[in-house]
C-alpha cells in the first residue's frame, strides 16, 4: 500500500513539473521571426515623416537622369521611386550619389532605397539587400552603326587599336577591366556624355547594359546596340535596400511584384522609352 502510495506522489510530481514547464515555455518571449518590428526602420519612419529618401545616380538613362540646367529627375526608376513613395503615404526625395558610393550612402543611412538601374552583384549583396529583380539585362556593345558587325564578339572588341570607353565605379567598369587586355580602355568621368565620345570619334565601343544601349541607340541614331537579345553576361535589376531590414524588404518585394504584373512598370518603361 505504502509503494502505491508513493509512486502515485511522484507520478503527481512529474505531471505537476510537466505543467509547469509548459506553462513557462508559453510565457517565454515569442521568437525572433513573431516578435513586432520595432518602429524606427523605413516601414514606419517613411509614412511618419511623409518623405521617401531615395539614392539615385541620375547619370543612367532610361532609369535616371537628373537635369544638369533644373536639377529635375526622370527615369523609369523615378516614376517607379513616386510609386513607391505614394503607396507609404509619402513623396520621394531624391538624394545624389554615384555608382563608387550608391551602396555605402544606403549602408550609411542617407537614403531609405538605392533605385536607377542598379544591377544585382554579390560584391553589393555583402553591404545591402536587394528587392526582387524588375528586369533581367546583360552586359552588350554600342558602336557607331557602320561598325555594327565589326565588334560582335569579345575577342573582335579586345584587340590592339580599338578604343573601349567606360564609365568608372559601377559594374561596366569592372566588365570592362575584366574583359578588355588589349584594347586601350579609356575611363571617362561623365556618363551623361559618355556616348558623344562614340560619336564624335574618340572612342569605339562601350560595353553596358542592354536596356542602356537600347535607349541610346534610340536618341542617338548614329549609334546602333549590338546584340542586346544576346549580351555577353547575365544581370537583373533591382532596387537596393538597408540589410536586415526583413520586413521593408517583404514590403518593397511585394510592391515590386504586382507593379511588374499589373502593368504599372510597363507602363512606365513605355512612357520613357516612347
Amino acid at each position: 500500500m505504502r509503494r502505491t502510495v508513493t509512486l502515485s506522489a511522484l507520478a503527481a510530481l512529474l505531471a505537476a513539473t510537466a505543467a509547469g514547464s509548459a506553462l513557462a515555455a508559453g510565457s517565454a518571449a515569442p521568437a525572433a521571426a513573431d516578435r513586432p518590428h520595432p518602429r524606427g526602420t523605413p516601414l514606419d519612419k517613411v509614412p511618419e515623416r511623409g518623405v521617401l529618401r531615395v539614392c539615385t545616380t541620375g547619370d543612367y538613362r532610361p532609369f535616371t537622369h537628373r537635369d544638369p540646367k533644373t536639377g529635375e529627375y526622370s527615369g523609369i526608376d523615378i516614376k517607379m521611386a513616386a510609386d513607391l513613395a505614394k503607396s507609404l503615404d509619402a513623396t520621394p526625395r531624391y538624394i545624389a550619389t554615384t555608382w563608387a558610393d550608391l551602396v555605402g550612402d544606403l549602408a550609411a543611412g542617407r537614403c531609405d532605397v538605392g533605385m536607377g538601374g542598379v544591377s544585382v552583384t554579390l560584391a553589393r549583396a555583402r553591404t545591402v539587400s536587394f528587392s526582387e529583380p524588375y528586369l533581367t539585362d546583360g552586359k552588350t556593345p554600342i558602336v557607331r552603326c557602320p561598325d555594327e558587325r565589326k565588334y560582335t564578339t569579345l575577342e573582335e572588341i579586345d584587340r590592339p587599336g580599338v578604343r573601349v570607353v567606360v564609365n568608372p565605379g559601377g559594374t561596366n567598369e569592372q566588365f570592362a577591366r575584366a574583359h578588355v587586355k588589349k584594347a586601350t580602355l579609356t575611363v571617362h568621368p561623365d556618363n551623361t556624355t559618355i556616348f558623344d565620345e562614340i560619336i564624335e570619334g574618340r572612342a569605339d565601343v562601350m560595353m553596358t547594359d542592354a536596356s542602356e544601349t537600347r535607349y541610346q541607340s534610340k536618341v542617338h541614331p548614329e549609334l546602333c546596340a549590338v546584340h542586346p537579345d544576346k549580351p555577353f553576361s547575365f544581370s537583373e535589376k533591382a532596387y537596393a535596400l538597408p540589410r536586415g531590414d526583413a520586413q521593408f524588404k517583404e514590403y518593397v518585394d511585394q510592391w515590386v511584384h504586382l507593379a511588374t504584373h499589373d502593368g504599372t512598370y510597363r507602363k512606365y518603361e513605355d512612357e520613357v522609352m516612347k
